[in-house]
């Protein structure tokens, strides 16, 4: 379970990433803008597919009993 958390979070820096990436390249010719929008757009998006699917597989693990939540007893 750990190796898939850490998966996702590297994918999901990863897409962030190339979306700075695609926002902080060069958008001198004009025509060129409107691709850097949709390429930035995309990695945002996957970006947000990833964090949500990460969520939804914690929530199964959780269910299905492959991880315990800890922190503080309920009722102390």
């Amino acid at each position: 379970m750990t190796y898939l958390v850490a998966l996702a979070f590297i994918a999901i820096f990863a897409s962030l990433a190339s979306a700075l990436f695609f926002m902080l390249k060069g958008g001198k010719d004009p025509e060129g803008s409107k691709r850097k929008t949709s390429n930035m757009a995309r990695a945002l998006a996957f970006r947000i597919g990833f964090s949500v699917l990460l969520f939804i597989c914690i929530l199964i693990a959780w269910k299905l009993g492959y991880i315990q939540p800890t922190g503080i007893p309920v009722g102390k």
